[in-house]
């Protein structure tokens, strides 16, 4: 470990002590014992190194090698938001800058008798045992230590909370802007997502940089999916060329529930996403979709699990990469069946399309099955654009770099059309084509 590394761990660990000690009588509350149960499994693992068999092709070296500003304020305001915008009328949209929620930024069009919508600080100020009920339950045993950093320092992020028998019609679109423009800058948010039995949210999570400083997000997301509750859950991020990116998304899912993902990835220097489900109920099923667009050295790793501990259910994945350049790219997924999920279907693919010679892709599809009735399979493909199509293409007069674009596009398509906010899909459209036709 280098002593840049111990620096920042040392000055994490300070700062906790440092806020703990202005906290008062809330420094004994059950939320803030969660925070220093964590904060001290940071300390005894520290942040991870290459020789940690997850961490393995995405070395954070460089990640804290620097300091951040966790605390930085922003004056950022409306008209600059203007280039950064998600055009959506219809649709409850919260801003949140370096990690602190702006409500002059926002909009909440849903009505509060079908769900609870607002920023964790408030929602614990007006209900504190109902969000202690929820935050950290299913981060509790997690051993990553980035997980357990964020655990340790959750301030502000979101809090959804869909009662029983609620249907949300319109999305939740939850926008991070880390505004780089003078300094380092560092945050990490913590959402929760609570969703009663039989409601249905749909929920995307969007993130910028403004600046060219480096900028460094943690964020971690729970999400509780109840009985026979349907959650669509998409993740964008479009970040700058100096931003550095680790998130979690924890998820839990009960009887009969549905639980679809989409995690786009297209911009940052280095990029972690952590998904990890549990289907801890039978007859529920999780679909995953990722699709990743590294390019100059970029760094873009997937990591997701699927965990089946009950009978009959069922978890699909498919994952695409076009990767240019020099990027890197990381696929590790993992499928586990327990010995109580007979009957389990799980299914995962990842293909990967690889346009340079110094370009590389890493993947490592996993499964480990522990029940002797279930349809278990996995794939991984990385090749090249097809000639053949390529060929075809051109003998009808389309000029090379058109039918390059044209071919990547439609290998896109299988991912973006699996992402059901009509608003964010046709964001992610726009960005693609823009992408593949000005490189």
């Amino acid at each position: 470990m280098s002593n840049e590394t111990i620096d920042l761990k040392t000055r994490l660990i300070s700062d906790f002590y440092a806020r703990e000690s202005v906290m008062n009588g809330e420094a004994t509350s059950a939320f803030h014992q969660k925070k220093r149960l964590a904060l001290a499994r940071f300390e005894e693992q520290g942040f991870p190194s290459v020789r940690n068999e997850e961490w393995k092709y995405s070395n954070v070296k460089d990640l804290i090698s620097a300091s951040y500003n966790f605390n930085l304020e922003s004056s950022i305001g409306q008209a600059e938001l203007e280039d950064l915008k998600i055009p959506a009328h219809e649709a409850n949209i919260l801003y949140f800058v370096n990690g602190q929620y702006a409500p002059e930024l926002s909009q909440l069009v849903s009505s509060s008798d079908q769900v609870v919508i607002d920023s964790l600080q408030n929602a614990y100020k007006k209900n504190p045992q109902l969000v202690n009920s929820f935050f950290n339950e299913l981060t509790k045993d997690d051993t990553d230590s980035f997980t357990a950093l964020n655990t340790a320092f959750a301030q502000d992020g979101v809090f959804i909370h869909v009662p029983d028998d609620q249907v949300v019609p319109q999305p939740v679109i939850l926008r991070f802007i880390s505004d780089a423009r003078s300094q380092n800058v560092g945050s990490q948010p913590r959402n929760i997502i609570a969703v009663g039995r039989n409601a249905q949210v749909k929920v995307a999570e969007a993130y910028r940089t403004l600046g060219a400083e480096r900028s460094f997000i943690n964020t971690v997301t729970e999400i509780h999916v109840g009985e026979d509750a349907i959650v669509e859950y998409y993740k964008v991020q479009n970040e700058s060329e100096s931003a550095y990116h680790v998130g979690t998304t924890q998820v839990r899912m009960l009887d009969r529930s549905h639980f679809y993902s989409g995690t786009v990835s297209l911009n940052g220097k280095f990029i972690r996403n952590n998904l990890n489900i549990v289907l801890d109920g039978e007859y529920c099923d999780a679909h995953m979709y990722g699709l990743y667009f590294p390019d100059g050295t970029q760094h873009i790793d997937n990591h997701t699990i699927a965990d089946h501990r009950k009978p009959n259910s069922e978890s699909n994945e498919l994952y695409k990469g076009i990767l240019r350049d020099k990027s890197k790219g990381v696929f590790n997924g993992k499928i586990f069946v327990r010995p109580d999920a007979q009957k389990t279907n799980a299914f995962q693919s990842c293909k990967n399309i690889v346009l340079s010679p110094e370009a590389t892709m890493n993947t490592k599809p996993q499964l480990e099955i522990f029940a002797d009735d279930v349809k278990c399979s996995h794939g991984t493909t990385t090749g090249q654009i097809d000639e053949e199509a390529l060929f075809y293409m051109r003998s009808r007069g389309i000029s090379q770099k058109e039918a390059m674009s044209l071919l990547m596009y439609a290998f896109c398509a299988d991912v973006v059309s699996q992402i059901k906010i009509d608003s964010i899909r046709e964001y992610l459209e726009g960005v693609i084509a823009e992408k593949l036709t000005t490189k």
